[in-house]
């Protein structure tokens, strides 16, 4: 019997969240996504198909300092700085299948307090 790695594991969960999670015009989806390198966030409407905004760490602008806590809180509060520039204010989270803890749960409240409600 073969073991699922936790890739694998990470992306059945996201795909289970997925079944009941979708992102509407009037409230889309706040993705999330993290490599060991980068922090990603997309606002998405999902009915329409497209991207609203998106930040990452990848951009010019945010210093290279890896896929941590502190990275994760900028990536928040810049996600949700354009979002209220889009006019969005009310958002569905999708952590991705990650664990809502440590990273996820500073860039959820990080865009909280940057004035996104869910």
């Amino acid at each position: 019997m073969s073991k699922i790695n936790r890739k694998q594991a990470r992306a059945s969960v996201h795909r289970r969240i997925r079944r009941k999670v979708s992102g509407t015009a009037e409230r889309p989806r706040l993705a999330v996504h993290f490599s060991n390198q980068n922090v990603y966030a997309q606002v998405i409407d999902d009915v329409a198909g497209r991207t609203l905004v998106s930040a990452s760490s990848v951009e010019k602008g945010t210093e290279k300092a890896g896929a941590n806590v502190e990275t994760a809180t900028k990536i928040g509060k810049l996600i949700a700085e354009r979002a209220q520039g889009a006019k969005v204010s009310q958002v569905v989270f999708d952590r991705g299948g990650f664990i809502f803890h440590g990273k996820v749960k500073a860039l959820a409240d990080a865009a909280r307090e940057g004035g996104l409600q869910f």
